[in-house]
């Protein structure tokens, strides 16, 4: 049943302009909650511990929040409006993507609206108690066989979200060297003797808070239990390559998801999903580990804006990401080249002389003032941020392909 508050598509163009004028050309976004049926939550996303299973214990619990997206989440028995995310403004609520829809240009630049015609990235918190099955998301090539795009993403460890480790702290990345298909092949063959026994093949690197990674598509992973910061391309692609996690049963339904109906039974094809190389790379820490960078043109005295999320993915700038920390009494101004999504994680402030505001706990349903998509045109105008607390104000903000002149490389911050 939609939300009587709700504004529909074909009549937001007056509320989203004056939405636009009231937040100097920042638009409050409301919490976007996403469950998934296989997981267990890490509870460390500020949801009321009474709310985890707010979409019926059925549905699971809620493991994730979604920030700044106009991508569906791809769940079974999903509400209509699962993973967009909705901008609010005087006691109304309207889709950011029939906004990026209504006027393109004003919110994400006209170079990125006429390429995509969307905003064709999301992030999100990825919250679970334990790790979860090893997988990977379909390269753009076998995405498009189901009509949808491929996914890389990154990862970023907020230590504002990570009071405790939780249940496992490492994430299988890849393969092991020497790896050959048909030690993969036998995996996917033993998928109902016991665990298939994937693990043994890779690696588990152990996560560093305030550190992050690089997962291009094809890449298998088994994300850990830190909760986890996730610029990503706009598209919810996977397919589960182990059978067994923590003595719970994954379907191979969960591996074939996204794959065409005639092989789901084709190992060969199955297997052709993985970027090999980029699998057994001998140098994976090398090649896909992020240590945060200072911006330098973008920071001063009490403010410090810091690259978390960087380098190309296949020699594309397709998202990247910065953590922007300002002292107590600070007040500063920042220019970024392109649109953002901009999530609180700490302290209490303004942007542009709107109140923004970390909370402690969000009950299902409520809108709190720690969330905010940053239009194209106000992001390069600039930004002035003021800490209006007595702690530090720290934020995430993510950007879509193209975004930056240019990026930090991977390996960057070693050299430096």
């Amino acid at each position: 049943m939609a939300n009587p508050s709700t504004v529909v598509s074909k009549n937001i163009g007056s509320i989203l302009d004056s939405a636009l004028d009231a937040g100097k050309g920042l638009l409050r976004l409301t919490p976007n909650w996403v469950p998934r049926s296989f997981l267990h939550p890490g509870r460390r996303i500020k949801l009321h511990p009474d709310d985890y299973y707010a979409y019926g214990a059925h549905r699971g619990g809620i493991d994730e929040r979604w920030f700044a997206s106009t991508t569906e989440a791809d769940n079974e028995g999903r509400v209509h409006d699962e993973g967009l995310s909705y901008i609010k403004f005087e006691g109304k609520r309207f889709l950011l993507r029939d906004a990026v829809a209504e006027a393109g240009a004003r919110l994400i630049g006209k170079k990125m609206y006429d390429e995509y015609k969307r905003w064709p990235v999301y992030s999100k918190f990825f919250d679970n108690m334990g790790p979860i099955p090893h997988h990977m998301h379909q390269m753009p090539e076998h995405a498009a066989k189901v009509g949808q795009e491929g996914k890389p993403e990154a990862y970023y460890f907020p230590p504002q979200l990570n009071n405790v480790d939780n249940a496992f702290a490492y994430t299988f990345m890849g393969l092991e060297p020497g790896t050959t298909k048909d030690d993969v092949r036998r995996c996917l063959e033993n998928w109902d003797k016991g665990d298939n026994g994937i693990t043994y093949l890779s690696r588990a690197y152990r996560l560093k808070r305030g550190t992050g990674w690089l997962i291009p598509a094809g890449v298998l992973h088994a994300p850990g239990s830190l909760c986890t910061y996730e610029p990503q391309w706009g598209s919810d692609v996977f397919g589960m390559f182990q059978n067994l996690v923590e003595g719970r049963y994954v379907p191979w339904d969960l591996l074939v998801k996204n794959v065409p109906a005639d092989k789901h039974k084709d190992l060969d094809y199955i297997i052709s999903m993985l970027d090999w190389e980029k699998n057994v790379d001998t140098h994976f820490v090398q090649s896909n580990f992020l240590e945060p960078i200072v911006d330098k043109n973008n920071s001063g005295p009490g403010y410090t804006d810091k690259w978390i999320t960087y380098g190309k993915i296949d020699g594309k700038q397709l998202f990247s990401a910065k953590e922007l920390t300002v002292e107590p009494g600070v007040k500063c101004t920042i220019k970024d080249p392109g649109a953002s999504g901009w999530i609180t994680v700490q302290g209490k402030g303004t942007v542009n002389g709107l109140a923004i505001q970390t909370p402690v706990c969000i009950r299902f349903g409520e809108e709190p003032d720690d969330e905010l998509f940053i239009t194209y045109d106000a992001a390069r105008a600039g930004l002035t941020i003021e800490n209006t607390g007595s702690e530090p104000l720290v934020s995430l903000r993510y950007f879509g392909p193209d975004t930056h002149e240019s990026v930090p490389n991977v390996g960057d911050a070693r050299k430096n």
